[in-house]
């Protein structure tokens, strides 16, 4: 079914990833930054692009606030070019969205590891949706705990807690 979609809709992820590259490579140069710009297919349906190069922290942006608002940016460019149809865009600069990934995947571990030694449920900080599929999905590899999320947007947050039986 996927085929027949981007057959009828004429529209592929890769001509997606085409116009999302080139709108963030003609922002790197407005800004004066040096970088390349590489796209990967993670899945059928999502494409990510890695702007990498040096000086980039300025479209990061303090704990990715820049760089969320970039993502958003580049999918409306694509969405206006593609009203019809828009998988999903992903966008990364200077490999930040990796370490973050890395870095709440340890986190996660350590709370966990509170967690099975004091038998109490641990509320997170809220954070993004992005964020909090990382927790959750770093949560089913780790016997003993479980997690859910508990709020309302944008204060919504992760809860650790451990395992029944």
């Amino acid at each position: 079914m996927r085929e027949e979609l981007a057959v009828s809709d004429g529209i592929t992820l890769q001509e997606q990833a085409a116009v999302a590259k080139d709108f963030i490579e003609g922002l790197l140069e407005r800004y004066g930054l040096e970088a390349t710009v590489d796209v990967r297919e993670l899945d059928e349906e999502t494409v990510e692009l890695a702007a990498r190069g040096d000086g980039l922290g300025v479209l990061v942006g303090p704990k990715g606030a820049t760089l969320a608002a970039l993502q958003d940016v580049t999918r409306t460019v694509v969405q206006k070019r593609f009203p019809n149809r828009t998988d999903r865009v992903l966008v990364d600069v200077a490999g930040y969205r990796e370490r973050r990934i890395a870095a709440l995947r340890r986190f996660t571990a350590q709370i966990a590891a509170e967690v099975l030694e004091s038998g109490s449920e641990r509320a997170l900080e809220p954070m993004s949706a992005a964020d909090r599929k990382v927790v959750h999905d770093a949560v089913v590899t780790i016997d003993g705990v479980v997690s859910s999320s508990q709020g309302e947007e944008p204060h919504r947050f992760v809860v650790i807690s451990p395992a029944d039986g």
